[in-house]
């Protein structure tokens, strides 16, 4: 036992000679001593799109679930052929949702209360369309429907490549900042204004809900459905702390 003790104290003594350097951590902060403005701006840069997103799927129903499957799939099959025979790229493509599930009727007959009633199986297949000529998106829409598509959805319209709007708002938040800054300075009765923290946030080339465009049959002869892009919108916001300076 006198051993051990002997042990267990000559190891504290050691723990404690260790420089107090290897454990110790060192954390300064400089309080900004001046008066702090905190600015929030926003600024947009509009342009026409150049790209259109378009929803659009098959619905089947069945009194068997995978009765309703296969007539789904050879609908579906149908659809994508359309598209692709359009000029649509695969690429471009993309599958968003499928679903299987039961349907019931849950109607009162004749006014009397009555257990659900079973009417089959109803499959759903669901794609998302990307259109990168958005001249072409109102023939699309008739395609769809002309192929089987029993939904449509959209088209939101974006820009493909918003860095350039990006680079075009974040310059006039920042300058819009500036001269809200300025403003302070001056109108309090300071030289200046310096910039002490910048945090950015955006939203680049796209609406901010996408528009609903309603399906419809049409004649051969008839117009294509009529679609406007008008314009999108790229979005910068500035949080910006300037300090006010004598």
């Amino acid at each position: 036992m006198k051993s051990m003790f002997a042990l267990m104290a000559s190891a504290v003594v050691a723990a404690a000679a260790l420089p107090v350097a290897a454990a110790a951590q060192t954390s300064v902060t400089i309080a900004e001593t001046a008066p702090v403005v905190t600015l929030n701006v926003t600024e947009t840069v509009e342009a026409a799109p150049d790209m259109a997103t378009v929803g659009t799927g098959v619905q089947t129903r069945a009194q068997t679930a995978a009765q309703a499957m296969r007539d789904n799939a050879a609908q579906m099959d149908k659809l994508i052929a359309a598209l692709v025979k359009a000029g649509i790229p695969k690429k471009d493509i993309q599958t968003s949702g499928i679903n299987l599930s039961a349907q019931y009727d849950y109607s009162n007959r004749d006014g009397q209360a009555s257990a659900p009633r079973f009417i089959g199986y109803e499959a759903s297949n669901q794609l998302s369309v990307k259109l990168r000529d958005i001249r072409k998106v109102g023939g699309l829409l008739d395609t769809m429907v002309d192929a089987g598509a029993t939904n449509v959805s959209g088209p939101s319209f974006s820009i493909s490549d918003p860095a350039p709007m990006l680079a075009q708002a974040r310059s006039a938040a920042l300058k819009s900042a500036r001269a809200q800054a300025d403003f302070y300075a001056q109108a309090a009765g300071y030289r200046s204004a310096r910039l002490v923290s910048l945090t950015e946030s955006n939203s680049g080339g796209q609406p901010p809900v996408p528009m609903m465009a309603a399906a419809r049959f049409k004649a051969d002869s008839a117009p294509a459905t009529p679609v406007e892009p008008g314009q999108v919108g790229s979005s910068v916001t500035l949080t910006v702390q300037y300090a006010l300076e004598k």
